[in-house]
């Protein structure tokens, strides 16, 4: 009686959630806490810290599993304006902090517009291309390449490259799912590789160290490249088997450094073999 109450209860709640992939995600999470309590030296303390940040996310993507399309379909046009135009906002007078503008002063806080777009262009995109009664042509991507275009430009001109590559992947997806040609897809693809060079004088001081230090991160052991060095200490630590459960060395690394790569504390804890079909 009470499994069957309970099973009343909880398949309301998951009607909308994708079991498999919650399944994995949920093992996937679980693997994690697991690998951040061993290479912690049994830091009960950041696993909890974790966990929260995990039932928080969760929470959020049941929310967002349970909207309907067509809710998000209504309000995918107003966001896109709402971050045009704070993304304007910010251009005109936003607040400058380490040499970037991005940020927009409310009084009582302050916002990062930028961040609207991760989620607004695609949905733009998605709602540009639902509204289409015919098969999408050249004219029709060439409309949505604009789209993407006048937000990634405004951001780029905070100037933040890393946020401008992330909405203009996000609005490559949905061009892509609309059915955007082969052809179109492999000659820009050649068209940006050949224009490397010029788009390479166009980057600032700070963004061509930070490609820099990503190819040789002996440039700068102990700021950027700091990540990228002791992940490879950990991948070489743990080699092909692994350090085993507990045995990880690399501990003081989360002690001071905050958010490293879960996968490659993988590597030091359990095997590379392990990280490998764990990615797959």
């Amino acid at each position: 009686m009470k499994a069957r109450t309970m099973n009343k209860f909880f398949k309301p709640l998951l009607v909308h959630i994708d079991s498999f992939l919650m399944g994995s995600l949920f093992f996937t999470l679980m693997v994690g806490l697991f690998v951040l309590y061993s290479a912690s030296g049994q830091d009960f303390s950041k696993v909890y810290d974790q966990t929260v940040n995990i039932v928080l996310a969760f929470s959020v993507m049941w929310v967002a599993a349970n909207i309907a399309p067509h809710q998000l379909e209504r309000i995918a046009m107003p966001l896109y304006v709402l971050g045009v135009v704070l993304l304007v906002a910010v251009e005109l007078v936003g607040s400058t902090s380490h040499g970037a503008q991005r940020w927009l002063n409310l009084g009582i806080t302050k916002i990062q517009p930028s961040e609207i777009m991760r989620i607004a262009m695609p949905m733009m995109l998605a709602w540009y291309f639902t509204k289409l009664e015919v098969r999408p042509s050249a004219k029709h991507f060439a409309q949505a390449g604009l789209l993407l275009l006048v937000p990634v430009a405004l951001v780029m001109k905070q100037p933040d490259l890393g946020t401008a590559l992330l909405i203009t992947a996000a609005g490559f997806y949905v061009l892509f799912l609309a059915g955007l040609s082969w052809k179109l897809l492999v000659g820009g693809t050649l068209s940006l590789a050949i224009a490397t060079p010029f788009l390479w004088t166009l980057l600032h001081d700070y963004q061509r160290r930070r490609i820099e230090i990503l190819f040789d991160p002996s440039q700068d052991p102990l700021g950027s490249g700091y990540h990228t060095i002791q992940a490879m200490i950990a991948i070489g630590s743990g080699g092909f088997a692994g350090k085993g459960w507990l045995m990880a060395r690399k501990r003081n690394w989360i002690s001071y450094r905050r958010g490293p790569p879960i996968l490659f504390l993988r590597c030091s804890v359990k095997s590379l073999a392990c990280w490998v079909i764990s990615c797959f």
